[in-house]
């Protein structure tokens, strides 16, 4: 390997060391306590160091975003393997939900923290959220195509499909289920029912 090739190779670790201790200090500490000064200490160098590779915390914390909704991909990798589109759709469904549920700090940084999406306003199109974005999109088609579904715009129908997602995730993170009175197992299981009950009023008969 010639001294470029190593020179390369060593930026890009230091990069994704940056990266990961990032994402680690934003679970444990949160985004608002953990700064670029914090993330110097953690990897033994100076802040300046950090400055190399990302201008401010805004374009750090863009870079962070863009791995959790790379675990997001996973996730989605893993768990929704339907063919049938309607059936994808089930499982898209409950595996964004219960992902939201399960990583609040994540879910928080990709869909509800501003500060990452400032740098959104540079790039002119938020393009982390692309991959997850489509599938749903896709397979919304391909329920439109067949007529499974009552929706005839993929895109409309995608809002509505992200909103009831994003609603049920929102509430339970932040506590708002709470007003409903009910233990963690009815909350979990009124959750999972409410996304059937909104894909049978979606489906057609």
């Amino acid at each position: 390997m010639g001294i470029s090739e190593r020179k390369e190779r060593e930026k890009q670790e230091m990069r994704r060391r940056i990266l990961d201790v990032a994402m680690n200090m934003f679970l444990v500490d949160g985004y608002e306590k953990t700064s670029l000064r914090n993330i110097a200490e953690k990897i033994e160098y100076s802040p300046a160091t950090i400055y190399l590779y990302f201008k401010d915390k805004d374009e750090l914390f863009y870079e962070v975003q863009k791995d959790a909704f790379q675990k997001l991909n996973e996730v989605f990798a893993q768990h929704v393997t339907a063919t049938e589109p309607l059936a994808r759709l089930r499982q898209i469904c409950h595996t964004y939900v219960q992902f939201g549920i399960a990583n609040p700090e994540l879910y928080d940084l990709m869909f509800i923290i501003r500060a990452p999406m400032n740098v959104v306003e540079e790039k002119e199109m938020w393009d982390n959220g692309t991959d997850a974005f489509d599938f749903l999109v896709q397979t919304l088609t391909a329920c439109i195509e067949q007529k499974l579904i009552k929706y005839t715009d993929p895109m409309i129908a995608a809002l509505s499909v992200w909103s009831m997602g994003h609603g049920l995730i929102s509430l339970n993170v932040r506590c708002r289920i709470k007003v409903m009175q009910m233990c963690d197992e009815d909350v979990a299981n009124s959750i999972n029912l409410s996304i059937e009950e909104f894909l049978r009023v979606i489906s057609t008969p």
